[in-house]
This record gives C-alpha cells, sequence and structure tokens, in this order.
C-alpha cells in the first residue's frame, strides 16, 4: 500500500512560509542547491517532495509574476494588458508581448525561465537526495521512496514541457550543479528526454483521489502525456495522434482516478471554478491546491486581472493593478446566450456585492462615477476613436470572473485551486487529435466530445440550434470554441500555434508578423552570457 499526501495541514501551512524563495531569481538557476542536512524524519523528506508545488504558483498560474503564464496569454488574441491613462505602461513590457516585439534582454523573457529552472532544481534535489539518504534516517519505505521520485519526476517532465514549449531549445540538467554550464539541446531531444520520463513514471504513480488533490497523480500524468503529444508534431516535426488519444482513452476510462469518485464532466461550466472546488468538482484533474482559512495563501489573480476598486464587487478584501483585460476581438466570439460569456466575465455597470442600488465608482478616468465595463479599448472620456495597446481607460475591456472568490465573510473565501488539467481538457485533445487523423474533417466522435462540454454553456431551449455536426465542427470553429472554452488558462499561444495562427493571423489590433521563428521566445540573454553552451534561438 502505497502512503501519498495531500497539500493541506501544517506541511502546507509550513511550505507557504517559504513563499518568498518562488520568486528569488537566479542567473544559474538550475544550479541552485538546497542545504544538504534536510532529510531527517518523514516530515522533511514530504516538504522536499512538495516543494516544487509551492513554487508552482509563481509560473503557471497568474499570481503576478513575469511567468510562463503571463507569456503564454499576452501574447495571444484573447487577453492584453493595455496603457489606461497614467497606469499600466510598465515599460512596455505588455505593448512588447502584444505585438510581438520582444527581446532578449527583457524580464518578461528572462524571469519565465529562472523561475522554472529553480522548480526544476527543487525537483532535481529531492530526486538525488531521496535516492541516496539512508531509509531510517528519513522514516520511510522503499516503496515510499520510489514513489516519490516518480512523483518528482513526473513533476520535473512537466515544468520541462512548459519550459520547452516557450524557449524550444534548452538545457537539460537532471543533477543540481551538474554540469554548471550545460548546454543546448534541440526541441526534439529535449521531448524524447520528457516523453521517456512520463512514460517510465505514470503507472508507478497512484490513481487520482480526493486525498491526493493537488498532486501529481496517474491522472495528471497521463493528461501531460496528452498534451505532449498533441503538440509533437510542432515541437519535433512527428505527428504523435494515436499516441494522444490513447492517453486520453486512459484517463477517460476512469483507470486515472478522480477527485470525486471517477472523473467525470461537471453539470456546471463554474463548478471547476469554485472556492470548494477541492470537493466540488469532479472534472478536475491536476490542481494548484490552496486552503485560505488553513494558511492564508491564495492565489492570487487579483494582481493582475481586478480593477483598483475591485474588492467591493466581491465583497472582499483585494484590489488588483487594473491591468488583463479581454481583448474586443476574443469578446466578440462568444454569442449573448453563451453563459460563459455571461458567467466567466464582468461586462457593464458594477454593484457591491449584495447590494444592486450601491454603484462601484472609477478612481481616475471615471473618478466618483460609476464604474462600467465596456467592450472597447479606446479613450471614452475625452470622445477618443482610436484603439490600440496605449488608448486605454480604468474601465476599458471585460474583465476575468471565471474564477470568484466570494466575499469575505464565505467560509471558503478565497480557497478556489487553480486548475492547470480538468476533464475538458481531455476531451478537447482527443477530439483535435481525431480530426487531425481525419485530415482537419469532424468525425462523429469527435463531434459527441466536443458537444458533451459545450453543452453546458447553454439553456436547454438554446441547444438545439447551437449543436456542432461534423459539418460545422471545422478545424477554424474548434480553435474558436478552445478560446471559448480555455480562456483565462493560461493555453491561448501554445493553441494559435498548433493552429498555424500565431504568427499569420490578425486579432484586434494586431496583424500578422509572419516570422516563424516568433513561435518560440528567444534564450535570454542574461542566461547566453553567464552559459558559453548555450545557443540563441533562430531570428534573434
Amino acid at each position: 500500500m502505497k502512503t501519498y499526501y495531500k497539500l493541506t495541514g501544517t506541511l502546507l501551512m509550513a511550505l507557504c512560509l517559504l513563499g518568498s524563495a518562488c520568486t528569488k531569481l537566479n542567473e544559474k538557476a538550475y544550479s541552485q542547491i538546497i542545504a544538504d542536512d534536510f532529510y531527517n524524519g518523514k516530515g522533511e523528506v514530504l516538504s522536499a517532495v512538495l516543494r516544487p508545488y509551492t513554487h508552482a504558483g509563481a509560473w503557471s498560474a497568474p499570481t503576478g509574476q513575469q511567468s510562463f503564464y503571463r507569456l503564454n496569454e499576452l501574447a495571444a488574441d484573447q487577453l492584453a494588458w493595455p496603457v489606461k491613462g497614467v497606469h499600466g505602461y510598465d515599460n512596455g513590457d505588455w505593448i512588447r508581448l502584444h505585438y510581438s516585439t520582444w527581446n532578449p534582454d527583457e524580464d518578461n523573457i528572462g524571469n519565465p525561465w529562472n523561475l522554472i529552472y529553480t522548480g526544476i532544481g527543487y525537483c532535481n534535489d529531492p530526486i538525488k537526495r531521496i535516492q541516496e539518504t539512508d531509509l531510517a534516517k528519513m522514516g520511510i519505505t522503499a516503496e515510499q521512496r520510489d514513489a516519490y521520485v516518480a512523483e518528482l519526476k513526473v513533476f520535473r517532465a512537466w515544468s520541462y514541457m512548459k519550459l520547452m514549449d516557450l524557449y524550444g531549445n534548452i538545457p537539460v540538467v537532471t543533477v543540481v550543479g551538474e554540469p554548471l554550464s550545460p548546454p543546448t539541446k534541440k526541441r526534439a531531444e529535449v521531448f524524447a528526454f520528457i516523453e521517456s520520463e512520463l512514460k517510465e513514471n505514470v503507472d508507478k504513480l497512484p490513481v487520482l483521489s480526493g486525498q491526493l488533490v493537488g498532486r501529481v497523480t496517474q491522472a495528471a500524468g497521463y493528461a501531460m502525456l496528452a498534451e505532449l503529444y498533441l503538440n509533437a508534431e510542432v515541437w519535433t516535426g512527428t505527428e504523435r495522434w494515436a499516441d494522444c488519444i490513447a492517453a486520453c482513452d486512459k484517463v477517460m476510462s476512469g483507470a486515472t482516478g478522480g477527485q470525486q469518485g471517477t472523473a467525470a464532466l461537471d453539470t456546471k461550466i463554474t463548478d471547476p471554478f469554485l472556492n470548494t472546488n477541492t470537493t466540488k468538482s469532479k472534472e478536475n484533474l491536476f490542481v494548484l491546491a490552496y486552503n485560505n482559512q488553513l494558511t492564508t495563501t491564495f492565489c492570487g489573480w487579483n494582481s493582475d486581472y481586478f480593477h483598483f476598486n475591485q474588492k467591493y464587487i466581491y465583497g472582499g478584501s483585494q484590489n488588483g493593478n487594473d491591468g488583463v483585460v479581454v481583448i474586443p476581438s476574443a469578446y466578440d466570439q462568444f454569442e449573448d446566450k453563451d453563459l460563459r460569456k455571461k458567467t466567466w466575465m464582468l461586462i457593464g455597470l458594477q454593484h457591491y456585492y449584495g447590494d444592486s442600488t450601491k454603484v462601484v465608482v472609477g478612481g481616475y478616468e471615471y473618478k466618483d462615477q460609476p464604474l462600467v465595463f465596456v467592450d472597447n479599448i479606446r479613450r471614452n472620456s475625452e470622445g477618443g476613436t482610436t484603439s490600440n495597446m496605449n488608448t486605454g481607460e480604468e474601465n476599458s475591456g471585460a474583465r476575468f470572473n471565471k474564477y470568484v472568490p466570494g466575499p469575505s465573510t464565505d467560509p471558503n473565501y478565497w480557497s478556489n485551486d487553480w486548475v492547470l488539467y480538468r476533464l475538458t481538457d481531455i476531451y478537447f485533445y482527443k477530439a483535435e487529435a481525431l480530426m487531425r487523423q481525419a485530415g482537419g474533417t469532424a468525425t462523429s466522435e469527435a463531434v459527441t466530445l466536443i458537444n458533451a462540454t459545450r453543452k453546458r454553456a447553454f439553456s436547454t431551449s438554446d441547444w438545439a440550434t447551437e449543436a456542432y455536426t461534423t459539418a460545422t465542427l471545422t478545424m477554424d470553429e474548434l480553435l474558436a470554441e478552445r478560446g471559448r472554452e480555455f480562456i483565462f488558462e493560461g493555453k491561448r499561444r501554445t493553441d494559435l500555434i498548433r493552429f498555424g495562427k500565431f504568427t499569420t493571423a490578425s486579432w484586434w489590433d494586431h496583424t500578422p508578423t509572419n516570422k516563424s521563428t516568433l513561435t518560440i521566445f528567444p534564450i535570454p540573454q542574461r542566461q547566453l552570457t553567464a552559459n558559453a553552451n548555450l545557443v540563441q534561438n533562430p531570428g534573434y
């Protein structure tokens, strides 16, 4: 019987107290070394195993960091951080991301590299030390040791997959500090390493259960494999549709478990994202686990997404930087009768939580006037008609509402787990792989899969005219539906690249670059300076 532990209780609290380490950047993050004398007893071993999880929030979710999440969303066609009067210029960081004019010297490019490699270091150190340290000293069995090592290797493989997605050709380091200046590996080599690590370890993991929410399990591992194979043609030049389908089938069969019994699609579009999603969602497969009541930590999406006065809208305690908004052309992709448009985004006049007679007011262009979020980005207060990244106001754009923290009086206030994979991902992965196998034509099974997820977004009376058929579910429509379903989830740039749209399509004020080299970011200049064995990516 294998023994595993969920990220809760005093262990999670202790790890969260180490949270400042999540933002410490090292120019050679892959050589960061953790203290030698640490693995004294099961508690210290488990703390080391769980450390990559607490760090992952710094780069895989919208927690106010220059991260994988920001690169994968703000460089794509749904979200932007426009200048809003005196706010939001930020050295032009978000403007360059939006217009694909980034460069190797900026922190937007360098910090995600550092953050993810730091997390890989948090995997490499315990993988080595747990295998070397005496079992009696650690207070664990050989079976527990092997299980912990497998878990860390799968987590590390997932981290490398995200690095490879961003930068393409990267070093692979499996031992802290060895070598000190690792060489660049081609993307196909990195892919092969990730695939090998996942395949060798995924079946050593436990199946997902309610006791393992937030941990890497077979459900997470097979979801990672499915994503890896779905993107294989982009990442290696060789398609792996059949392997993607097989990984999806493993999860959909129920063999990899679920948070609440067998994994199943939630019946409501809000269920995966609730502040009770730990216990209420059946479809979430891998999450960043949060318990604000126990640890006073939460997923800080407010920093990027919330207006300066947004706490009044939710009856909560947090405002934000009035940063990221929905691009008008992305908002317009949703029909008015689509419940996702009404539920996952804020638009229009905003009221105080629990009091529809009291309106929230602005503080800048609309100081002491009602705060009305509008589906455009222009200087309306000045009669402006130009719309671009420099013409925003404090109320520009529809706003993030996919995760709702609840009021501060809610017993589960801001305890939403941040979802990394859910069963809906698996349905979309398989449907896309089936369609690509069929030359871009929808099969009846692909239609059934997408309709099963889409049906939740419409009323019973509307559904008859909204269901896809093999004729209406084209590849372009599949990409559009992916955008509607996974908005705000950190996936969009990867999707646009896989569908051949990232450098060739137009959205809002963004025009095609037609530069294929932009599908990967440059190796950060600071890394090239520090490590002569690295090679800059083509086009930079």
